[in-house]
């Protein structure tokens, strides 16, 4: 069974940067689309970014393309979220999700079978 570990979330201040890290264990990111999702305070979890497997293309949220990036690092089953240039509604706590032997993307959290636990990041304007 696969496990996540998201690590790297902090304070800081709006147009700082941020780098989250998703540590696979128990499991391999090499046939997993591992996404990153959010849920601000009051509000559902929505879909930040997305890395597929096989076709190795990624996808962004509207509010995030431009300022985050995901990459994946086989070699250490690792998967990171970059964040530069934060805004206060970017706060939020931040969760990782894999989906394995999926060859497709998807930005439904219905579709991923493993979550890790969180990290929080809050930014202050």
């Amino acid at each position: 069974q696969v496990q996540l570990a998201e690590s790297g979330g902090g304070a800081v201040q709006a147009g700082d940067s941020l780098r989250l890290s998703c540590t696979v264990s128990r499991g391999t990111i090499i046939r997993s689309t591992v996404a990153w999702f959010r849920q601000a305070p009051g509000k559902e979890r929505e879909f930040v970014a997305v890395s597929v497997w096989k076709s190795a293309g990624t996808e962004y949220a509207d509010s995030v393309k431009g300022r985050f990036t995901i990459s994946r690092d086989v070699f250490k089953n690792l998967v990171t979220l970059q964040m530069n240039n934060l805004k206060s509604e970017d706060t939020a706590v931040y969760y990782c999700a894999a989906r394995t032997h999926s060859t497709g993307s998807s930005w439904s959290e219905d579709d991923y079978a493993y979550w890790g636990q969180g990290t929080q990041v809050t930014v202050s304007s």
